[in-house]
């Protein structure tokens, strides 16, 4: 029996457009943070190595700082580590792998898996890598890093992998697709115990050996990642593995729908949006559907705007969104208009009551003058 630690796309250097330049900040120190949670977890359940499924940086042409920063991390962690060139960041002439910030910076305990050929990694425990070479391949190199290995016989064997497998893929004519079917036969066959696979950031189960494992991204990348910031402890020999999942991620990437209506339905808004944990680490993206008069939906910019300063980042999702706001007489009751912006608010409010193109202008202008207008709001605060 032999325990290890397997996870997978770090993407280390990874940037987020929808992140300000303060938060880009802290989500690229928190990928380098996960490298020594992982040693944390490596020490804590006493696992004899690491393997790293393919993209642990998110490209070939990264910033040298990234990179040594990374490799101080990994410096950390108490026993070795072995790192799969993926999609990403492929074993090509110009491999992030091959430049002098990872050579030069490179410590004793990290590996690179640079072909196929089976690596001692502990006694009577092998991997054998499956690294990409470029950005397309054009053949399964999982099934061909197996293709001619026979039954391990004592040896446990894990074999490190990156890439989509072939069963429900968007794009079934992708030739690098990993053949599931094949591989679970080699696992039957007692040729591999274990399969480490990168490239789904979700930590998932594939097949039924119970042996063929996607680790997920240690820290969360997008809002379509169903379990991400994960990454695995492995117990496994020829006639066991038991796969645990240990949360590592600190942030998180949240999607949240609203039907409006009026002020009850923001008191309930307000109090989700209060009740949220590690706000400076959490990604919001809102949805709304209703319509509002003008002075709930000026509360609801009030809203936006406090979580646009509290969260690492709150938009709304507009393809998902259909918010009218329409006003009515109790919006304009308490304000003190007079002369000129008192016609120009009973212009606006005609236009805003009218089907047609300018409706919606008319509306959003009516908005921001109740903003600017309504008692205690002066200069638009």
């Amino acid at each position: 029996m032999v325990r290890f630690l397997h996870t997978g796309d770090w993407q280390l250097g990874m940037t987020r457009r929808f992140l300000s330049a303060e938060a880009q900040a802290r989500f690229a120190a928190a990928r380098i943070d996960a490298l020594r949670s992982i040693g944390r977890v490596v020490a804590e359940r006493d696992a004899a190595f690491v393997v790293v499924a393919g993209d642990v940086f998110e490209s070939n042409h990264l910033d040298r700082q990234v990179v040594v920063r990374a490799l101080e991390a990994l410096a950390e962690v108490p026993v070795d580590v072995y790192l799969l060139p993926g999609n990403h960041d492929p074993l090509d002439a110009a491999s992030v792998y091959r430049s002098p910030a990872f050579t030069g910076h490179v410590p004793p305990n990290v590996a690179v898996l640079r072909d196929a050929a089976p690596v001692a990694v502990a006694p009577g425990v092998e991997l054998i890598g499956a690294p990409w070479a470029s950005k397309r391949p054009l053949e399964d190199l999982v099934g061909l890093a197996c293709a001619d290995l026979e039954s391990s016989g004592d040896m446990i064997r894990v074999l490190v992998g990156h890439g989509a497998v072939d069963r429900g893929a968007p794009d079934p004519d992708d030739p690098a697709l990993i053949g599931l079917d094949a591989l679970e036969d080699a696992v039957r066959r007692g040729c591999i115990q274990y399969v480490a696979l990168g490239d789904r950031h979700s930590c998932t189960e594939i097949g039924g050996t119970g042996r063929v494992w996607y680790a997920g991204a240690p820290e969360p990348t997008d809002f379509d990642e169903t379990d991400p910031g994960k990454v695995l402890v492995v117990d496994c020999d020829a006639g066991r593995c038991e796969v645990t999942a240990v949360q590592v991620g600190t942030w998180r990437f949240v999607r949240h729908h609203t039907d409006l209506a009026g002020s009850a339905d923001l008191d309930e808004l307000e109090a989700w949006l209060a009740g949220q944990p590690g706000k400076d680490r959490t990604v919001l993206r809102l949805s709304f559907v209703g319509t509002l008069p003008l002075r709930d939906a000026a509360r609801l910019d009030a809203l936006l705007a406090d979580a646009a300063d509290l969260f690492a980042a709150a938009g709304t999702w507009d393809n998902y969104s259909d918010l009218a706001v329409l006003p009515d007489d109790a919006d304009f009751a308490d304000l003190d208009l007079g002369g000129f912006a008192r016609d120009t608010a009973d212009e606006l409010r005609t236009l805003a009551s009218r089907a047609g193109r300018d409706a919606g202008t008319a509306r959003g202008a009516l908005a921001l003058l109740y903003r600017l207008s309504a008692p205690g709001r002066g200069n638009g605060g």
